[in-house]
Formats: structure tokens, sequence, C-alpha cells
């Protein structure tokens, strides 16, 4: 349990931290309800009640709604999930981006930079993309989603979509540095939990019109349940590493001999991989969603949200970036060298490569159970909705993000909590001191 935040030294802090964030969500849920100029609502709306299961409401539940609302945060944060990805993607095999990020915080303001350039440019690209696709596009009885299609709607919508993610990304980042947990990862969490509601509801209508029987809804609420217990148990598994500290004698006093661990997390890359993958499998496939072209409509159909080929895919991408993200954020080498230097060792184990070896052994191995368990959960509840026609997108991967992105936020509040409590400590120490 947690001590109360109000009896702690630093507290009012940490409420306005949490006001913040929570004040910065709501503007971005207003947003959500900004439409862009010039569109049918009605026909939108009919366009994408029939669109829930598609590739479209995958991405509508990464945008928050946005996209189904065509507002101005249609595109959400995920051009600049994309970004980084190629940023990051870079950074392996470019020499000046990997020298950027070894110069530590003025490097990785620099590599920020660029990420946010690589933004705009995606923003751009899609929203050209979405434009040129919404005037084609027409509801279930005809109507034309853009009434007056023409290049005054495409610029637009353009300087709209650019605007909306750049605002965006700006918000994000406010959370980030004022507020309380990763703000992008919050902006994504607050889109998925929004809908909950109104899915929930929707799903208790057609029960009551019977076009769903209760064991349904309830087998679905035991798996979801199910999925969700497992999803916390597999978060806060580790490995711990015993690490043995040699007796140092400094003058007279002999220092050392603790033990210790090194945990190694069986899920390392947290949400990220699911992320990734799903920001890489959108972007090609939206683009051929509002294509008229023959063989790109083909290619998006067997990259629609259920099939066999998308989920092939996913599953491999999702283990690629399970390894890759894991390996920038988790450097053997350099933990072997810091346990040399302060005089640690893992017991059997020869301090320096040996050492570094043996914990990339482990790392790999667990990241495989990791990145086996990740891929499973975003699949799993996939393949049934697809076989039970649950008639609204949530599946393992929403369910991933939010325990997830849940779990992390009440860590970092638990870590303000005790650091302010520490500092009460301290302060208290220290006037017993100068009495």
């Amino acid at each position: 349990m947690l001590p109360k935040a109000d009896n702690l030294p630093g507290s009012s802090e940490l409420s306005k931290r949490i006001i913040t964030t929570f004040l910065l969500l709501v503007v971005y849920r207003l947003g959500i309800h900004i439409p862009i100029p010039m569109v049918d609502g009605q026909a939108l709306a009919e366009f994408f009640a029939n669109a829930q299961n598609t590739l479209f409401g995958l991405f509508d539940m990464f945008s928050g709604g946005g996209l189904s609302k065509l507002s101005i945060f249609a595109l959400g944060i995920m051009p600049y999930i994309s970004a980084s990805i190629i940023i990051q993607l870079l950074t392996v095999v470019s020499p000046k981006l990997e020298e950027l990020k070894k110069e530590g915080a003025s490097g990785q303001k620099k590599i920020t930079e660029y990420t946010r350039y690589l933004t705009v440019l995606i923003t751009l690209v899609q929203g050209f993309g979405i434009s040129f696709g919404l005037e084609r596009m027409t509801s279930p009885t005809g109507a034309p989603v853009i009434p007056d299609p023409g290049w005054m709607f495409r610029l637009t919508t353009v300087i709209t979509l650019t605007t909306g993610t750049v605002f965006l990304m700006w918000l994000g980042e406010q959370i980030t540095d004022r507020g309380i947990g990763n703000g992008i990862s919050l902006i994504i969490f607050g889109g998925i939990v929004a809908r909950l509601p109104g899915a929930a509801g929707n799903t208790f209508r057609l029960m009551s019109a019977g076009e769903m029987s209760l064991f349904l809804v309830l087998l679905l609420l035991t798996v979801m349940l199910g999925v969700l217990g497992f999803i916390v148990f597999m978060e806060r598994g580790q490995r711990r590493l015993p690490i043995h500290y040699a007796k140092r004698q400094m003058g007279r006093k002999m220092y050392g001999g603790q033990t210790s661990h090194l945990p190694l997390r069986v899920n390392t890359a947290g949400v990220i991989p699911p992320i990734f993958a799903s920001s890489i499998l959108m972007f090609p496939a939206t683009v051929a969603n509002f294509s008229q072209v023959q063989w790109m409509q083909e290619f998006s159909n067997y990259f629609r949200p259920g099939s066999t080929i998308y989920t092939l895919v996913f599953v491999a991408l999702i283990l690629f970036f399970c390894y890759f993200y894991t390996a920038i954020i988790f450097d053997p080498k350099d933990i072997a060298d810091n346990l040399r230097k302060q005089g640690g060792f893992i017991p059997g184990i020869r301090p320096g490569l040996k050492t570094k070896q043996y914990i990339d052994k482990v790392l790999s191995r667990i990241t495989l159970w990791g990145a086996l368990y990740v891929a499973a959960i975003c699949v799993l509840p996939m393949l049934l909705i697809s076989q039970f026609n649950v008639p609204f997108y949530f599946g393992g991967t929403a369910l991933l993000i939010v325990v997830g992105v849940a779990m992390d936020t009440m860590g970092q509040i638990q870590s303000h909590v005790i650091s302010n409590q520490y500092q009460g400590l301290m302060q208290k120490a220290g006037l017993r001191g100068r009495r």
C-alpha cells in the first residue's frame, strides 16, 4: 500500500503533476470532437458503422475515435510513433546518429528534433492520402463523405491534420515533462479507455436485441478478465541474477561484501513492440485502402486485421521489436562494465566479457518468452473477435497498452511518494541534528 501523499513534503508537487496530466488529457479528448471542415458527418458515421472490425477500426482505436469523427486529431499520435521507429532503426545503421545517441542529453535532443521533422513529413504524406481517399468514399446509402471535393478541401485537410498531430506531439511532451507518466503512451491510453463505455453500451444493446447471446457476452468477459490477470502476472515477472560485491578495505574500514540482484524483466520492451508493429502495418495498408488501384486493393485485403497474412506478419514484427527495443534500452556490456568497476560479480561467472555474455544469454532466453507472451496476448483476442464477429475492436493490443501504461504510471506515482517520504525523513534528521 502507498503511504498517504498528503502527509509528505512535496505532495503538492505530485498533486500538481497529476492534475496537469488530467487537464492535458481532457484537452486531447475535447480536440477529438472538433471535426475537419467540409465533411458530411452523417455519411462518415454510416461508413464507419460497417468498418469497426477492419483496418479502419484498428486505426480508429489508436486515434481514440478521432478517425471515425474525422477530427483535427484523426491521425492521432501514430505518425510520431512511426517517425520514432524509423529514427531508432537508422540509429543502428547510421554512424552519425549512433554518435549523437552516445553524446547524452545533447545528442538525444538532436535526435528528438529529427524525429519531429520526420513526423511532420509523414503527417503531410498521410494527410494527402486521406484527403484523396475521402473524396472517393461514400456511405452504404451512396452519399458522398465529401460533398464538395477539390484542392481547397485537400489543402485544408492536410494543414489541419498536420497541425493536430504536431499539437498532440507537443501535448505528449508536456505530459512527460510537467505531468506524470509517459505522455505519448498516456494519449493512446486515454483514447482506448474513452471508448470502453460506448463499446460496452453497444454490446448490451445488441444483447437486448437478440443479436448477441448472454453466453457469448459472458464468455468474452471471462476471456478479457483472464487475459487481464495474465498480463498483470507477466508484466511483474522477472529473472533475478544474484550479484555479490567483493570486500574492499579503505583505511581501517572494510567495505563491500553485500549481496544484491540484477532484475531482468520477462517483458523488458513493455508495450512498445505491439504499438510499433501496428504502426508499421497501418501505414501501407491505410494508403492502399484509400486507393482505387486494383493491385493495391488486393494488397489491402491481405492485410486486414484477422487475416492469416496480417496475423503472421504482426507476430513476426512483435518478435522483432521485442528483441530490437530490448537491445536499445538494455546493454549487457554496460551492465558488466559497471559491475566490474563496483567490485560486483555473478557467482560462478568471471567479470567482464564472460559476465556480458552470460547476461546476454539469459536476457535473450527470457525475451523470447516475453515476445511469445506479447504476441499471444495481441493475437488470441483478435482471433476470437474475428470468429465471433464482435461489433467493436478491443483486442489484446489495447488490453496490453492499458495495463502496461497504468502499471508504469502507478509505478512513477509510487516513486514520487517514496522520494517525498525519504526527503521528509532527511529533513527531520537534519532538524534533530541541529538541536
